[in-house]
């Protein structure tokens, strides 16, 4: 290491401090790497590696890139997962003596990064702080990009920890993680959310964690607010969550953070609870298969003309309301819009007019703005006046409401509109950028730039008509600066008083002493007209910065009126309706319709079906009916419409009286996890479980084909152990689609349950599905005539009749509710009868050994003894 370069050792010393990063180190034009990094970066940037001689035996691997384009670099290094340290000089290189110092000025991560060009316009990007014990755990979570930030604490045991911390990071979907060490211990979790969401992991040491030292970290940042301002007052998982957050942002971005001026905390049973399992489930920001959010809710419900309102509203249906004032309230507006669709119009023409003014801010306050942003800001306050009237003169005390908050920035626009240039460059060290009449000093330097090129342009004409060199001209470039340009074949007419500058290879190059004079003159005038543009660009920039949270707040209320519009928007196109909300707890929809399927449905086919659930007999619906029929589809559909409801949106219904839910779960569909040893079953059991254990009487459950993935016997008697439980002890709205038609007994033991089941016609050996959900139960799932719709061989269908026949033929507990009998009641020790007359049955006599002989008469006998146990109890 002595034999290192001065500027190799400064390299090594910086790297040091910044080993978990990519540094990006500046050299007059360039950042370069060295090393592992440019290693690294060569490979993923596809840049070219070469070497550089750092005074090691061997030269150091190195790869760069342009200074004035490395933001697209840093961007794409850190959307594939890397932390980029930039370091820049810091001191001007005119005054150094010796090595030029640099250090770091930003650290750029997955969970801060704040290039627009990066970033999903209509998603937010959240890092997120954990504080983790087996008491507790504290979340925090902050978008650099917009200023938000918000904190919760769950104090409850081990396992439901790890549930809340989930559920809640499957709704914040975070791009990178800070936590402390129970986190990286904990083998399971760190695999669940690995699986599910795949964020950037750090940790830190929990050995600094003083109460105290926490306290002020918080305070300091929010300017003096008490923690009891913030909310946060003796939740100590939140204040240390927070803490460490502000600590890592300070840390990696180095700047002021004034956009991030508030925080909000929140409990989460202030709102319906989506485990991750239902978001994905439902589809409701993308889809399964593709992970697409073309087909996914969202795609279909964001008509919004803001990237702020597509926010608002991604954030809306991860956290939907479950106070009705509060519903009803959005629900109004809605409403006001929908049958004013003139205003409706009007205000959605205002909203296309105005840019993501809440990442402009957080740009602002970053220093990370050029003239461009600033005029995007004044183009986006100049539509506000007209929103701000067109809302007070509505009839809606909402939003007239929203009228008398909305500032419309006057000040700052007018300080935009003054000062700011048309159509000023993306630098803003280059000029151009401040109006002429803005700044007197300004105006002045420029005109004297402006006289030295007219002086310039008469200097010319001057001494071509003094030497007679027509074609002289005067040209400039940054090292030699001004200069007189002659070719070859005129430098016989050169003047003495012409003193040689440089030589080329057709033509010579000469200044004078009246030329080198101007030119002190002009480049002084150009230089401080460029230092003068900019300092006063970042006077301007700085007076807007203390308004950061005028110009937040507006966005605020921008973002609100832009949902509220595409809610209005999309009911009018789907014809959707209003609904009404109850506490009662009963759901009532009147031709219901699933909006994403219908959507893609052509000529209007989609069949309506309607749906009353209860807390009494109607509490629990048992749905049967043939494969392909729509049972899936039928329950999405009624929990995406009480989701909608608590959203404050309207409904794809004629009518629909919802009532307040505290969570809703689904359980559909089939997948393993074969990465964490989890078979289908497992990870369908794993789910009825947290439902099992989470749901309440206010919750709406949504099972479909429980048990299927195992046994016939264990699946239906799991499947009628799970329907028991619910229907008695946790008494929650459950529709429980089934195959298994023995359930359909169930109605004739509880009050609470009733059957439906989905008609289905057949003509001959044809299926029609009617897709309409009635009353009443089926014995038949129509497998084998589906498997012939998609193309089975028909010798394999003919077999599959055979088989069926002989089977439902010999099975004991076969229900066919087109026989005028009474339903045979499910006994469950009938089943371990028939087990043992089916094993006896298929014994083949011929074949078996007299050992495997003994050992099924000793199971046999072994099992006959339980039977027999199990009956006297």
């Amino acid at each position: 290491m002595e034999n290192l370069t001065p500027m190799m050792k400064q390299y090594f010393s910086i790297k040091k401090q910044y080993d978990d990063c990519i540094l990006f180190f500046r050299l007059g034009d360039f950042y370069e790497m060295f090393f592992e990094d440019a290693l690294t970066a060569s490979k993923e940037l596809e840049i070219t590696l070469t070497q550089r001689d750092c005074g090691m035996a061997e030269k150091a691997p190195m790869c760069g890139v342009p200074h004035h384009v490395a933001e697209t670099y840093i961007s794409r290094l850190v959307e594939k997962g890397y932390k980029v340290a930039l370091c820049e000089q810091v001191e001007d290189p005119k005054v150094a003596k010796g090595i030029v110092q640099r250090d770091v000025i930003k650290v750029v991560t997955p969970g801060t990064i704040t290039d627009q060009a990066v970033l999903d316009e209509k998603t937010n990007n959240y890092l997120v702080s954990i504080y983790f014990d087996n008491l507790g755990v504290g979340i925090s979570y902050v978008d650099n990009s917009t200023g938000e930030m918000y904190t919760t604490e769950f104090l409850g045991e081990s396992s439901q920890n790890n549930t809340f911390l989930i559920d809640e990071l499957g709704k914040i979907l975070p791009s990178e993680i800070i936590c402390n060490d129970a986190i990286n211990s904990n083998e399971k979790l760190l695999k669940i959310l690995q699986r599910t969401i795949n964020p950037y992991i750090n940790d830190y040491k929990e050995d600094d964690i003083r109460k105290d030292n926490l306290e002020s970290i918080i305070i300091n940042h929010f300017n003096g607010k008490s923690l009891e301002d913030l909310g946060i007052d003796s939740k100590i998982y939140s204040i240390i969550a927070t803490s460490k957050l502000i600590e890592y942002l300070y840390k990696t971005q180095k700047s002021s953070l004034e956009h991030i001026n508030n925080l909000s905390y929140y409990r989460p049973n202030n709102y319906m609870i989506l485990d991750i399992n239902t978001r994905a489930n439902l589809e409701i920001h993308e889809t399964i298969i593709k992970r697409d959010r073309k087909g996914a809710l969202i795609g279909l419900l964001d008509k919004t003309s803001t990237s702020m309102g597509g926010r608002l509203l991604k954030k809306w249906l991860e956290q939907p309301l479950i106070n009705i004032i509060e519903i009803e309230k959005r629900n109004n507006i809605v409403e006001y819009f929908f049958d004013n669709i003139v205003i409706m119009d009007d205000i959605k023409s205002l909203l296309r007019q105005i840019y993501d003014i809440e990442r402009l801010a957080s740009k602002i306050s970053n220093g990370n703005c050029n003239a461009r942003d600033l005029l995007s800001l004044r183009n986006s306050i100049s539509v506000l006046p007209d929103i701000k009237k067109i809302l007070k003169d509505l009839e809606n005390p909402e939003l007239i409401n929203m009228s008398i908050n909305l500032d419309t920035l006057d000040d700052i626009y007018s300080l935009l509109a003054d000062s700011i240039s048309e159509n000023p460059p993306i630098t803003i060290k280059e000029g151009g950028i401040i109006k002429e009449g803005y700044d007197e000093k300004l105006d002045q330097v420029k005109e004297a730039c402006l006289k030295g090129r007219e002086w310039l342009t008469t200097l010319e004409a001057k001494e071509k008509e003094k030497t007679g060199i027509r074609n002289l001209k005067i040209g400039f470039n940054r090292v030699y600066g001004y200069y007189f340009e002659v070719t070859k074949s005129n430098i016989s007419l050169v003047p003495n008083y012409f003193i040689r500058k440089q030589t080329l290879t057709n033509s010579e190059r000469y200044y004078t002493e009246e030329l080198k004079s101007m030119e002190d003159k002009i480049l002084g005038s150009e230089e401080k007209s460029l230092d003068l543009e900019y300092e006063i660009f970042t006077e301007i920039r700085d007076k807007i910065k203390k308004h950061i949270d005028r110009i937040q707040a507006t966005s605020k209320i921008i973002s609100q009126i832009d949902v509220l519009n595409a809610f209005a928007q999309v009911a009018y196109k789907l014809n959707f309706v209003k609904p009404s909300l109850n506490t009662k707890g009963i759901i009532e929809i009147v031709e219901g319709r699933h909006p994403v399927v219908e959507s893609n449905i052509q000529s209007n086919l989609f069949i309506p079906n309607d749906t009353y659930l209860n807390t009494s007999e109607r509490m629990v619906q048992i749905i049967t009916g043939p494969n392909m029929a729509g049972k899936s589809t039928y329950m999405r559909q009624v929990a995406i419409i009480t989701l909608l409801a608590h959203i404050g949106s309207f409904v794809p219904a004629s009518s629909a009286n919802i009532s307040i839910v505290d969570r809703i779960f689904t359980r559909i569909g089939a997948q393993d996890n074969l990465s964490q040893g989890e078979s289908t079953f497992m990870v369908e059991m794993n789910e009825v479980s947290n439902i099992i254990r989470s749901a309440t009487k206010d919750s709406l459950i949504i099972l479909d084909e429980v048990g299927r993935g195992t046994s016939t016997y264990d699946g239906l008697s799991i499947a009628w152990a799970i329907v028991e439980y619910i229907t008695t002890n946790i008494k929650a709205k459950t529709l429980f689609a089934t195959h298994y038609h023995e359930l359909t007994q169930l109605q004739n033991e509880n009050d609470n349950i009733k059957n439906l089941t989905i008609v289905a016609e057949e003509s001959g050996d044809q299926i029609i599905f009617l897709r309409k959900i009635v009353e009443g139960s089926t014995n038949k799932s129509y497998g084998i005539e589906v498997a012939k719709l998609a193309g089975i061989n028909e010798s394999v269908i003919n077999r599959a009749n055979e088989i069926l026949s002989l089977i439902e033929g010999n099975h004991q507990i076969n229900i066919n509710n087109n026989i005028k009998e009474e339903p045979r009641q499910l006994n469950l020790m009938d089943y371990k009868k028939d087990y043992y007359v089916d094993r006896i049955l298929n014994l083949d006599i011929d074949n078996i050994t007299p050992k495997e002989a003994l050992n099924l008469l000793y199971t046999l006998k072994e099992d006959a003894k339980n039977l027999r146990r199990d009956n006297n109890e």
